[in-house]
């Protein structure tokens, strides 16, 4: 059989794999699940109070004494390869600078009065204390004040919204509104409760902040999310479409049989699925691929044996460190494993990503954080077939060039039915609020205008 005939029976046999699916998909889909009465607490179910309490960040002497012994301990720290920077993990000797710093120029307590500068509360949802950020505009100069959830991901924290906030509570010239944000910790990080049952995953998690918004007053906002935020995000879009004016994401993705097949037949004919400049973002496939299967060994850890890795880090701030700040190197650019440096220093400080550690260790929470991954990928959480949604509520998405998953616009329509805006920018990474946040802020704010401007047609029509 010739070549051409076997390209055109390939081509064939996904058109008509691609025909079933989209039929596949039009059919109906399984009922959606209802998270509104679970209980994640201790024990038996016990109601919830209503109250929001003021909430300080006020961490005890004795943690604090705990960490300056381990960190001051004899460090069994393997010389790196030679030759080698950051190619085979967190390199030992920037861990020794950074340690260092850690030891003579962090200030835990100067640190807290810093992230102790926007008021903090916690509440009681479904069982468990749940931790966030409510900062209101200083000054709204009779403009409207729209609310704002913003949610992060692992290993991030509510730390990464510092920089943003004041730029989306400070009231911008040219538009008729000013956010009011609220930063919630996801459940099991930093000041957030962790369950005390299985099964606490970002659908149920959009749950219990339905549950925070509507105890603030809010029955519509606005979302925005990256990483496991942006996956918790659509799935509340998917089950609470009616509380959402908008959803912005800095991670957006579809994942449905439809996108599989688009993506595989652009791999034959990239200009069907992507755009030319974009080409190499998406294709070749064993490139894309190859990346993506360098940066997700962790993922399979933290889906299959959370609590065991959790044991090692939960021990040891300095294994907690660099496991975190892996992340921050290649995340924030792939080229950085190659740098000496990491790279940490060109978008962060060694204070504020060590702020970000020193949340997860002061709280002893990075098991619980990790937990999220074996849930999401937990049999009975694939089985509600969420991803199948169309998302309906608005949306825009900004796409950093050093994600670890670029999606086209084509790719992303099949999820986000009422996608109003996509940005491409020249530069940033996964940790895009902590990163860009002049970037983000400025996307955030070009979304809402356009979702405003939508509201307002749908209204007059």
């Amino acid at each position: 059989m010739s070549f051409l005939k076997k390209l055109f029976l390939l081509l064939f046999t996904i058109f008509i794999i691609y025909l079933g699916i989209t039929i596949n998909s039009s059919l109906e889909l399984p009922p959606l699940p209802n998270f509104d009465s679970e209980y994640w607490g201790p024990g038996k179910s016990i109601k919830d109070s209503d109250a929001i309490r003021p909430f300080k960040i006020n961490v005890p002497d004795q943690v604090l004494e705990v960490l300056k012994t381990k960190l001051s301990q004899p460090h069994a720290l393997t010389p790196p390869l030679e030759g080698i920077q950051q190619q085979y993990g967190m390199n030992t000797n920037l861990m020794k600078e950074i340690i260092e710093f850690w030891k003579t120029k962090y200030n835990w307590r100067e640190r807290e009065k810093f992230l102790n500068q926007y008021p903090q509360f916690q509440t009681k949802i479904q069982g468990l204390n749940i931790h966030f950020l409510h900062v209101k505009p200083t000054k709204a100069n009779g403009k409207q004040v729209v609310p704002l959830l913003m949610l992060h991901g692992w290993p991030g924290s509510v730390r990464e919204f510092y920089e943003i906030i004041p730029l989306l509570t400070t009231p911008q010239e040219g538009q008729d509104f000013v956010f009011e944000v609220i930063v919630p910790s996801l459940p099991g990080y930093g000041f957030s409760e962790a369950s005390s049952k299985p099964g606490l995953g970002p659908p149920q998690t959009a749950a219990i902040f339905k549950i925070l918004m509507e105890r603030l007053g809010f029955k519509k906002f606005y979302i925005q999310g990256g990483d496991w935020g942006a996956i918790i995000a659509t799935y509340y879009a998917t089950l609470y479409p009616e509380t959402l004016l908008g959803l912005h994401s800095n991670m957006c993705g579809a994942q449905t049989p439809v996108t599989f097949i688009k993506t595989l037949i652009g791999s034959f004919c990239p200009s069907l699925v992507i755009e030319d400049k974009f080409r190499d973002k998406m294709y070749p496939l064993s490139k894309i691929y190859s990346a993506l299967l360098l940066e997700s060994g962790y993922m399979h850890l933290q889906s299959t044996k959370p609590d065991t890795v959790g044991i090692a880090l939960g021990d040891s701030p300095i294994g907690l460190a660099a496991y975190i700040l892996e992340k921050f190197t290649t995340w924030t650019n792939p080229e950085w494993k190659n740098r000496e440096d990491g790279g940490l220093k060109i978008k962060y400080t060694y204070t504020n990503l060590l702020d970000n550690v020193m949340i997860y260790w002061v709280t002893g929470s990075i098991t619980t954080s990790m937990r999220i991954y074996a849930e999401q990928f937990a049999q009975k959480q694939r089985e509600l077939q969420l991803d199948r949604y169309p998302v309906m509520v608005p949306a825009a998405c900004a796409r950093f060039p050093y994600e670890l998953l670029y999606q086209s616009d084509y790719i992303l329509q099949d999820k986000y039915k009422t996608l109003v805006q996509t940005n491409d920018f020249s530069t940033g990474g996964h940790f895009a609020a902590f990163e860009e946040p002049q970037m983000l802020s400025n996307d955030v704010w070009s979304a809402v205008h356009k979702f405003r401007n939508l509201q307002k047609k749908i209204k007059s029509a």
